[in-house]
Parts: structure tokens; C-alpha cells; sequence
């Protein structure tokens, strides 16, 4: 039943490379090491529970083969059978331990952690299912594997006692003055009751939260490969079979997503790290998830059998205001430990608010606009080269040679903050002598705004005049200052038929001073600098050692903030933020940030992003500019020397 529902999907499950895909999902499940990522404490218990349970298949078998066949006994006395025996017994008290800290934890500790917010949607059935969904699962394993325990016990206690299972055997002590037949008996009736348990179990699984245990490593076996994290599929807007555009039901959604509803261990660590759901608003990551595997519970013969879902998303499994809090960070994504995606709901819902129900904030619709009429959002109709000119700076046409493009974008083209990055890395270029040229007015926005707030048409239309001008001015390399022009550029236009070795700043910039075509004077900086990693050069693309290369190039103290790498916090600009009014919360989340910044001590704030320069920079005046905000390509220009 549950694999026709998750075929009623789009299929984007991807088969091609098999082998190595079962090697990666084994790795991820046999190492844990996708748990134990964050909470450490919690996470090695897990990681034990789960160690144990999966060797409780084997140990489940064997008692089976000598329940039923006379005499017989798993790998007999041998030294493997000893090893076998010893791993079952520190196994089994490794999992008694962990499901009755997990229990306590849940249901005496009441751990916040592991609540879902009362201001996020969440179903009814959901809220109430998921404590007794959680006594089921730990009632069930406690009592199989301790009753698996006690017949072992009753074994030993038969004998002598067993040098290879220490547990029982301590526990056989206590039973060692009943009778033979007695403790044959009770053997046996460990036996039944560990086995038939199973027995008992198997109908509810499907249905619990249990089933984790196998959705969880297909999840990460079939996951699409991308070119980076967040790079979104294309629409066909040719298919003239479609009634609509985006995901509005369950059935919308691509196979792997409905698969990530059961593959959900309902652990809330995706709300962790939402920058939304930290600053108060209704988004919650792990309720959509636990909200979408509820419906599809509610309905799931009828789904199984081919009926259209009777509710909408959203309204059931997410509310209108959390749909339009996220910023598209990835940071949900990242920590997922069974390879969850929430982000991508949310994204493919909103191209379905936007392209089929024109539903969308007020305020997004001046920026779709300025991107079609003028090509940029910001709805100005000013030249893009008015920022350069001076400077000395080549369009295409000056310098048909040119070997790299530097790719200006609409921030630095139109915002005056940003047109300050821009003229200092042109500065940084022009001291290496890089042969580079822009397209000025022939440059447009990339569209990411567009694809981010769900304006798929709206992008592909940018994706494809965009892809056309870099063609036809033989672009074979681009560098730029953005990080979402970067993704988009990189990652995205592919898809559209636009390939070119596209490169952020500062990599770019790490390279000429790796290269020694960058002469810093270290006498020309000063104070200590945090890096604040953008969510699309860091998560979404996995650039984090660059710019801090560039920077201690110039022999400048860094400081790290707790929340760095792979775990940076959003700025709060991205999923189209930056174009509309932010949700109501208790916090802003660039303030959120910029609190972060300012109990680090350092003096700057080094960004690599202008939106990141914005939204942090409005931070950092709103709490009277105590640390100085500048991208690293302003540092560096600094310390070049005379």
C-alpha cells in the first residue's frame, strides 16, 4: 500500500548508479553519522538503539532456526558463536537502555525539544498520535527485547554461567534455584512472547513511526542527485496535459517527498535550526512532514487506490503564513538525519500559489514585475553600468577577449552599499590584472527571486534570455559577487541548456592570492573578523574555506561563531525575503544574527552575499553600528598594497 501511494507522485526517485547508492545509504545508516551531527548526547544513545535493533534482525532469526530445529544453536560454541553471543548481549542492554531514556525523556522529562510548537498548524490526529505512536514503539522493543533477554537469562541459568554474555548471565543468578522444568518453561515462554510480539507489532507498523527504519535508508538510496543543494526542478511549460503547476495535494508531490513523510523520525531537529521557527513565526519544518504523513494516514486506502487527496495542503499540513516564512536557507535540509527535504515542499507549493492560484504577498508582485519590465527588482530603469564609470571597467563589446565575466548582479548594479563591493573588486581585479570584462546594460537579473517566491515562468523566461546573451559573448568563465547569482548561474541554468564554469569572488580572490597576483600589506589590517557564512555560498554550494583563506592571507585574527559552516544562520533575506514584508514573530531574524555577531567581540562582520550586507548591515544601525560590516572583497582591497 504505502509503496502505490508514493508512486501516485512525480517521479524524481533516481536509479542510475545503483551500487554506489546502496554503498552511500549503508554508510549513512550503519555510521549514523547524519544523527549524530547535532545533539550529541541524545544522538550516540540513538546511534546504539539503532546499532542494536538492526543486529536484533539476525538475532530474530537465529532464535527462530533454534526454536524449531532440535538441537540447533547460531555459529554453535565456536569462537564466532561467542562473539555473536557477547554482541547480543551488550546489544541488548545497549537498546533497553536507550528506548527507556528515550520513553523518560518524552514522557517524564517532557523535553521541549521534542514538542511541536502550538503556533505552528499541526492535525489534531497528528498531535495526539504522536505520544502514543511513541509509547507503542518503546512498549513494543522494551518488552522484545527484554523478554529476549529473560530467555537467555533462563538458559544460562540452566548451565553454567556464560563467559560471552555477561548480562544474562548476572541476570540467570537471580533464577538459579528454580527447577529445571521451571525454567524451561519460562525459557520457552520468553521465547513466544519475544517472537509473537513481532507477530503483534507487524499490523501497526506501517503506521508507526517505527517505519523509519526502512523508509529512512530507501530515502537516502533513491535521493536525486543535484547539482547543488537547493537546485529546484524544471516545469515543462510546454506539457499542454497539465491542469496546474506546483504541488497543491500529497499526490503533487515527487515520490521521494511523500516518501519523506514516513521516512519523518518526528525529531524536531529541523525546527532547531529554522531560522523562521526560531524567531517565532509558524513555520515549523518537522510539523509539515508529521502533518503530511497524518493525511496520507487518514486516507490511505483510498489514496493507495488511485482517489485524489480530499484536503489540500495547504490549510492541513501547513498554514498560509509559514509557507511564506521560509527563507529557503537549506538548513532544514542539512540536518536532516533520514535526508528529509521540507524546503522543497514549501518551494513547489508556492509555484502552485503563484503560477495556478496567483495567491502570493502583495509586495512580491513590484518585484516580479521590475524583473520582467526592467529586468532587475528593484524596478529601476537606471543604467547598470552607472556604478563603474571611472573605473575603467570593460563592457564585452570593449573587450571581446576578455577571459572571465564578472557577473555584477542587481545588487551591486543598483543598491548603493552593494556598488561599494563591486567598485572593490574591480580594485582587487585590475592590481591581479585579470583580463575581465561585464555585460553592463545586456546583463539582467538571473531570476532567482522569481524561482525562490514560486514565479517558475518568470524564471525560466530570465534563465533562457540570459543564457542566450552569455552564448553569444562566448563566455567560458564568470565570477560573481552574489551567492544567489552564483547558484543560479552554476546550478540551475544548466537545466536550461547554459553551462559555464561560474565561480564566487571569493573564491576567485583566494585563487589570485594563492596564485601571488594579490599583494596584501598584513600592516594595513586591523582587529579581529567573523565570517558569516551566506546560505547560498556555504549549504547550498558548499563553499566555506575560500573566503576564509582570503582573509587570513592578510594575517587577520578570525573568530568563528557558534553557529558557522554547515550550520550558519540566515540573514533572513533569502526565499524572496529580501522582496517582502517578514512574517509575524517574536524576532527578527537578521537581528537574531547580529546578536550572534555582537557576543563574538569581533570588530567586523565579513559577509560575501549583499543581501547578507543588508539585512545585517539594517542590524547592525538598528543596534547603534557597534561592529563595522563590510564583504571581503572591501578587506582585501584594503590591505592591497601601494
Amino acid at each position: 500500500m504505502l509503496f502505490r501511494i508514493v508512486r501516485r507522485g512525480e517521479p524524481d526517485l533516481q536509479w542510475n548508479q545503483l551500487p554506489l547508492r546502496v554503498w552511500n545509504a549503508l554508510e549513512v545508516f550503519l555510521s549514523q553519522r547524519t544523527v549524530l551531527k547535532t545533539r550529541t548526547g541524545s544522538s550516540v544513545v540513538h546511534a546504539f538503539v539503532a546499532w542494536g535493533f538492526t543486529f536484533y534482525f539476525l538475532v530474530n532469526a537465529a532464535d527462530i532456526l533454534q526454536g524449531f530445529i532440535p538441537g540447533f544453536r547460531f555459529l554453535g560454541d565456536t569462537l564466532a558463536g561467542g562473539i555473536y553471543r557477547l554482541l547480543t548481549d551488550v546489544l541488548t542492554a545497549a537498546v533497553l537502555a536507550g528506548v527507556a531514556y528515550f520513553l523518560a525523556r518524552r514522557f517524564v522529562l517532557r523535553d521541549p525539544a521534542l514538542v511541536l510548537s502550538q503556533r505552528s498548524l499541526v492535525r489534531p490526529d497528528a498531535a495526539a498520535g504522536i505520544r502514543r505512536d511513541s509509547l507503542i514503539v518503546g512498549l513494543f522493543i522494551l518488552f522484545h527485547v527484554g523478554f529476549r533477554l529473560l530467555g537467555a537469562s533462563f538458559e544460562v541459568a540452566q548451565h553454567a554461567p556464560d563467559a560471552w554474555q555477561p548480562i544474562a548471565s548476572t541476570l540467570a543468578a537471580a533464577f538459579s534455584g528454580l527447577d529445571g522444568g521451571v525454567l524451561i518453561i519460562l525459557q520457552h515462554t520468553a521465547w513466544w512472547v519475544a517472537l509473537g510480539l513481532i507477530l503483534f507489532f507487524l499490523p501497526y507498523f506501517p503506521y508507526s513511526k517505527h517505519l523509519h527504519l526502512m523508509a529512512a535508508p530507501v530515502n537516502y538510496l533513491l535521493r536525486p542527485q543535484r547539482a547543488a543543494l537547493g537546485a529546484l526542478p524544471r516545469l515543462d511549460f510546454e506539457d499542454t496535459t497539465r491542469e496546474k503547476f506546483g504541488v497543491e495535494r500529497i499526490e503533487d508531490l515527487g515520490q521521494k517527498h511523500i516518501l519523506d513523510a514516513f521516512a519523518c523520525v518526528m525529531c524536531n531537529r529541523c525546527q532547531d535550526v529554522c531560522p523562521a521557527f526560531v524567531t517565532g513565526k509558524e513555520l515549523s519544518p518537522s510539523a509539515l512532514e508529521v502533518n503530511k504523513r497524518y493525511l496520507v494516514r487518514s486516507e490511505m486506502a483510498a489514496l493507495a487506490g488511485g482517489a485524489p487527496s480530499s484536503t489540500a495542503l495547504l490549510g492541513h499540513a501547513i498554514s498560509e503564513s509559514a509557507l511564506w516564512a521560509c527563507t529557503a536557507c537549506g538548513a532544514c535540509v542539512e540536518v536532516c538525519p533520514v535526508g528529509d527535504e521540507p524546503m522543497f515542499d514549501i518551494l513547489q507549493m508556492r509555484r502552485h500559489e503563484v503560477l495556478t492560484s496567483a495567491r502570493f504577498p502583495d509586495k512580491l508582485l513590484g518585484a516580479f514585475n521590475g524583473i520582467e519590465r526592467q529586468g532587475n527588482p528593484w524596478q529601476l530603469s537606471s543604467p547598470r553600468g552607472e556604478w563603474y564609470a571611472g573605473l575603467g571597467v570593460p563592457t564585452v563589446e570593449e573587450n571581446p577577449a576578455f577571459e572571465v565575466l564578472y557577473w555584477v548582479g542587481c545588487a551591486a548594479s543598483f543598491d548603493p552599499r552593494a556598488r561599494e563591493v563591486a567598485r572593490a573588486f574591480v580594485k582587487l581585479l585590475q592590481s591581479a590584472k585579470v583580463n575581465f570584462a561585464v555585460l553592463g546594460n545586456r546583463e539582467k537579473c538571473t531570476g532567482d527571486m522569481a524561482r525562490r517566491a514560486g514565479n517558475e515562468y518568470l524564471f525560466s523566461e530570465m534563465a533562457s534570455a540570459n543564457i542566450s546573451t552569455l552564448q553569444n559573448a562566448n563566455v567560458r568563465k564568470i565570477v560573481a559577487t552574489c551567492p544567489h547569482c552564483l547558484h543560479t548561474l552554476g546550478a540551475e541554468y544548466p537545466d536550461f541548456g547554459g553551462r559555464f564554469e561560474v565561480v564566487h569572488h571569493t573564491t576567485f580572490l583566494n585563487e589570485l592570492l594563492q596564485a601571488g597576483r594579490l599583494k596584501l600589506d598584513p600592516a594595513l589590517s586591523s582587529g579581529t573578523v567573523t565570517f558569516h557564512d551566506p546560505c547560498y555560498l556555504g549549504r547550498h554550494n558548499g563553499i566555506y574555506a575560500d573566503p576564509r583563506e582570503a582573509l587570513r592571507s592578510n594575517q587577520i585574527e578570525l573568530i568563528e561563531l557558534p553557529r558557522s559552516g554547515r550550520n550558519s544562520f540566515c540573514c533572513g533575506a533569502g526565499g524572496a525575503q529580501m522582496w517582502k514584508e517578514e512574517e509575524a514573530g517574536t524576532e527578527a531574524i537578521n537581528n537574531n544574527r547580529f546578536a550572534e555577531v555582537q557576543a563574538s567581540g569581533a570588530s567586523t562582520l565579513a559577509v560575501g552575499c549583499p543581501f547578507c550586507m543588508q539585512m545585517l548591515g539594517d542590524a547592525n544601525r538598528a543596534a547603534g553600528n557597534t561592529v563595522q560590516v563590510r564583504d571581503v572583497a572591501e578587506i582585501l582591497a584594503d590591505g592591497l598594497r601601494a
